[in-house]
């Protein structure tokens, strides 16, 4: 992900606005690998700028994901979460105790939908999440019965 500086540049080049709030959040992005959610952006800004709204923080993210700066995932976690490695192909590893996303770097290039299963689609990429409970998860305790069952969706990016 590109620095704040560099971040300030694209979107005025762009013809965005660029206010302290939006500044705010490009350095609670920076070297930010946990993909967080809007909501956990704009608990980090807050700690800087009592008055920033989450309305703010989400429109800020939507433009840096459509520069193709971030990448906006649902991953099954209950809420939007945000990449910012848009630079290395990757996928994702969720707790599904916590929701915690990580990246994995795994290469799966010889992954390939049959064409008997495309439905007339031409598949051009593939995500793979993989799901379990992390190290933090599972020192707390056993796993509720019937948690991690659910089956979910995900996008492309």
């Amino acid at each position: 992900m590109h620095t704040p500086a560099e971040l300030t540049d694209l979107f005025r080049a762009h013809g965005r606005k660029v206010t302290p709030q939006r500044q705010g959040i490009f350095r609670a992005l920076q070297g930010h690998e946990g993909h967080p959610s809007a909501e956990m952006v704009h608990e980090v800004v807050r700690a800087e700028m009592e008055t920033i709204s989450l309305k703010t923080v989400y429109q800020t993210l939507n433009d840096l994901s459509d520069l193709g700066e971030i990448a906006a995932l649902d991953l099954g976690t209950g809420t939007v979460r945000f990449d910012p490695n848009v630079e290395t192909p990757h996928h994702h590893l969720v707790c599904r105790s916590c929701g915690a996303v990580r990246d994995v770097f795994v290469d799966l290039s010889d992954l390939e939908l049959p064409a008997a299963h495309a439905h007339g689609y031409d598949v051009g990429s593939a995500e793979v999440v993989f799901r379990g409970r992390c190290g933090e998860c599972r020192r707390a305790g056993p796993e509720p019965a019937g948690a991690g069952t659910r089956t979910t969706s995900t996008g492309q990016h």
